[in-house]
């Protein structure tokens, strides 16, 4: 259930459209659904602000299927990340107008109409490499209603593309910076900007970047302050939290959604 259906259905008790065995009935409703091989959390959104979101990996396609097409009945957008081929071809199959992001490997479902927020968020990326990771960002961070810029190999080994950016990124009101090899790029964003930056690491670079731990002890070790970290290759998280950064503003300012 979606925090707007709530708000609905009080608005119905409260002009007598419905009883209040109704309204009873359909808050009574266990708050997710048993399928035995998962939980669906239908009241994520209620509670969290946004629907919960499919992690693809260890699913079949079937009980990726059965998930997506449980949250979507419910009125909740859905969004599938690190979602392989077959994974994408039976939710393709099943949601024709789904939207899936080869380079993010997600795939998207709108069922509700995103509600946006204000702000802007801007994602950051070092190199070519790390635009999976960043995609992923951008993408969730605009499922979740967030308005998002992207600025793309920007990387500290030619600073002067960075530096010809600083307008967006001054004007931003979080920033997500992805960054692999040596990890040095949120450290440089933090020190230019007011904006609070998320740092993700990426697991891209040589055998001494260890899978992406190089960046992650370089974001962590940050001199700049302002600046936090997610997991590596986490643009998942970075995404979402960006957003809730968003809605925390707009709450603090009166502005609505």
């Amino acid at each position: 259930m979606r925090e707007k259906r709530l708000r609905e259905i009080l608005r119905l008790f409260h002009s007598n459209a419905i009883s209040e065995g109704e309204i009873m009935s359909a808050l009574k409703r266990l708050p997710f659904e048993d399928m035995g091989f998962a939980k669906v959390d239908h009241h994520r959104a209620i509670r969290c602000g946004s629907p919960e979101v499919i992690f693809c990996p260890g699913k079949t396609p079937a009980q990726t299927v059965r998930i997506a097409t449980a949250l979507a009945k419910s009125g909740s957008n859905v969004l599938a990340t690190r979602a392989g081929k077959d994974v994408v071809r039976a939710l393709k199959k099943r949601f024709p107008r789904a939207v899936h992001n080869d380079l993010a490997r997600t795939v998207a479902v709108r069922v509700s109409p995103i509600e946006p927020l204000p702000g802007r968020v801007v994602v950051v990326a070092a190199g070519t490499s790390d635009l999976p990771v960043a995609e992923e960002a951008r993408v969730t961070a605009e499922i979740m209603g967030a308005n998002v810029a992207a600025i793309y190999d920007v990387g500290v080994a030619g600073l002067h593309r960075l530096l010809s950016h600083q307008g967006q990124l001054r004007d931003a009101t979080v920033i997500i910076v992805v960054a692999g090899m040596e990890g040095a790029l949120a450290s440089v964003v933090g020190g230019l900007v007011s904006a609070p930056v998320i740092g993700v690491p990426t697991s891209v670079g040589y055998g001494a970047s260890f899978q992406g731990l190089a960046p992650l002890l370089t974001m962590l070790n940050s001199c700049a302050a302002g600046v936090t970290v997610v997991n590596i290759d986490n643009g998942f998280g970075a995404g979402y939290t960006a957003a809730l950064i968003c809605r925390a503003a707009a709450g603090k300012t009166g502005k609505k959604p």
